[in-house]
């Protein structure tokens, strides 16, 4: 698969990585949420790369159990102290105020503000990102260093915000293939200013559908670029006939940070798409962990609901939850490396090389091994420990019985995938395997 994205240039782990960071440090600043002018304007920057449709599903629309929040848009937001002066400011960093806060303008005492105010005291100089999307509140978010200076008396309270009936808008991107199977791949785009938790995702997304754009596929490819939870639940209510044609499925998030990868394996814990990810993931150099499935996490666990029950794992780096820096302040642009969101990119490349060249062969020469060297696929000089693409070629051979795929081949072989295809390639041009249609 070619990774260029942006110019014929971008060649390096280095010059990826810098294209995908510059991205990400152009959507930061957005204030985003589960619905309104910020998503539509991360979801803008989106399509200014890729081709992608622009959905917009009406508040109050009935999606399963659940129903489409009223529309929420913020234009400004502060704290003010007896002097005027904005002891908490929302230009400065869209973190500081609650996701959803209903619209106040107040002169309170600290001590009615006081619940209404968000710190992390174990990490006094982080802010932290909360939300109350189902529930009217309002609220800030601060550094607790911040907290401690805020002395008694009373304060200006403005949240200029809109919560009124609208739309949440999701962005789609379909790349069509030979098969009208389809490759989902999932990212949620409503955390603002939260680099590894949202942007990592959006980023290596929009970089792989980029790289795949107008090229021979087997399958074809659906990239959802969608508010968390009720993004991924109206998207399986309003499309459960095409979410029927998913035959694998990824989610990505959290893949920009330096920890090692982490894969959370579908509700099936052995679909392809499972064993594509482990086998990528062995073969990529990086430390990595498989996780088994549990129904908490991302919107792996709408598209894994029995109901469903779609083969959609999900890929991270550090997993959510368990590194400090999540959902706060500190995951930021600094703690997203370009090296890390680049290597992202070529592992989820390397599962869609996978996912595209699991076929199965058959021998046409099947009784005993044929014989390599008058084919020139043998080494010539006998009594050498033989290399490693005569391993590919002799285990290819042997177990292209047309019931084991390449998959199970490197799987059962050890060797890296890439190296067994191109065995099953090299022994079809010679004749001494067909593809099973």
């Amino acid at each position: 698969m070619n990774l260029l994205v942006e110019k014929p240039e971008i060649e390096t782990t280095a010059e990826l990585g810098a294209w995908l960071h510059q991205f990400a440090a152009e959507l930061y600043p957005i204030c985003r949420s589960i619905t309104g002018d910020g998503i539509r304007q991360t979801l803008a920057a989106i399509q200014s790369r890729i081709r992608l449709e622009i959905f917009e599903v009406p508040s109050g629309t009935e999606v399963f159990d659940w129903t489409v929040p009223k529309e929420w848009n913020i234009r400004d937001a502060y704290i003010k102290d007896a002097d005027g002066r904005k002891v908490v400011d929302f230009r400065n960093s869209s973190l500081h105020v609650m996701s959803y806060s209903s619209p106040v303008h107040a002169i309170l005492p600290l001590e009615s503000i006081r619940p209404h105010l968000h710190t992390i005291p174990e990490h006094p100089d982080w802010i932290p990102y909360r939300t109350s999307y189902y529930q009217e509140d309002w609220g800030f978010c601060l550094a607790h260093s911040q907290l401690l200076t805020l002395a008694d008396g009373d304060y200006e309270v403005c949240i200029d915000s809109s919560l009124e009936d609208g739309h949440l808008t999701y962005g789609e991107c379909y790349l069509p293939g030979r098969s009208s199977e389809e490759v989902l791949i999932s990212c949620h785009a409503c955390h603002p200013s939260l680099a590894n938790d949202n942007l990592s995702g959006l980023t290596v997304a929009t970089a792989l559908a980029k790289s795949l754009a107008g090229q021979d596929l087997r399958y074809s490819y659906r990239f959802l670029f969608i508010p968390g939870t009720i993004g991924a639940i109206t998207w399986l209510a309003q499309n459960r006939e095409q979410a029927a044609k998913t035959r694998h499925g990824l989610v990505l998030t959290c893949i920009g940070d330096g920890g090692g990868f982490h894969y959370k394996k579908s509700r099936r814990g052995n679909a392809e798409i499972d064993r594509a990810v482990a086998c990528a993931l062995r073969d990529c150099g990086e430390h990595f962990e498989i996780l088994d499935f549990s129904p908490y996490g991302y919107d792996e666990r709408q598209y894994c609901s029995p109901g469903f029950n779609l083969p959609v794992g999900c890929l991270m780096r550090s997993v959510w939850g368990t590194f400090p820096e999540y959902h706060t302040s500190a995951d930021n642009l600094e703690f997203i490396q370009p090296v890390s969101l680049a290597n992202s990119l070529r592992v989820c490349t390397a599962v869609v090389n996978i996912l595209e060249k699991n076929e199965r062969y058959l021998n046409q020469n099947p009784c005993c091994e044929p014989q390599l060297g008058k084919r020139n696929l043998y080494q010539s000089t006998g009594g050498e420990p033989i290399g490693q693409q005569i391993h590919a070629r002799l285990w290819t051979l042997n177990l292209s019985d047309g019931e084991h795929s390449l998959l199970d081949i490197a799987e059962r072989s050890g060797l890296p995938f890439e190296t067994i295809a191109g065995a099953a390639e090299v022994l079809s041009q010679s004749g001494l395997l067909a593809p099973l249609p």
